[in-house]
């Protein structure tokens, strides 16, 4: 495992955080309404992995079908970075849009595809 740090957040800058992740673990594609129009590229940490250093107050929550995540976008850019919930287990988690990590190679992130249209 060679779990590092990494800086992310939206467009505009208004929200960033700082993420401890394995970028050598396959990150999620999904072809689920949301995830199919948005792109995202996911790997998902446990909350103490993540640190939101600012942008709170400019976050909007959005949920739909079971409201296990809460999708955040910046208000002002509308860009989603990250987003927080359940896990499968049940236990808490953070979900890393690995598309807007800073200095990424997406190219060399390994991805692996989750039918999500089939929940």
């Amino acid at each position: 495992m060679s779990e590092t740090t990494h800086q992310g957040g939206c467009h505009c800058g208004a929200v960033r955080y700082q993420v401890a992740l394995d970028l050598e673990k396959p990150a999620l594609t999904c072809n689920c309404s949301i995830c199919s129009k948005l792109g995202t590229m996911l790997s998902f940490v446990p909350p103490d992995k993540f640190t939101l250093e600012r942008g709170t107050a400019e976050l909007t929550d959005y949920q739909f079908n079971k409201h296990n995540i809460h999708h955040l976008f910046c208000n002002k850019c509308g860009v989603k970075s990250f987003a927080r919930g359940t896990g499968p287990d049940g236990k808490p988690m953070v979900a890393i849009n690995v598309r807007c990590l800073d200095n990424v190679d997406l190219d060399k992130v390994p991805t692996t595809m989750f039918d999500g249209r089939k929940l």
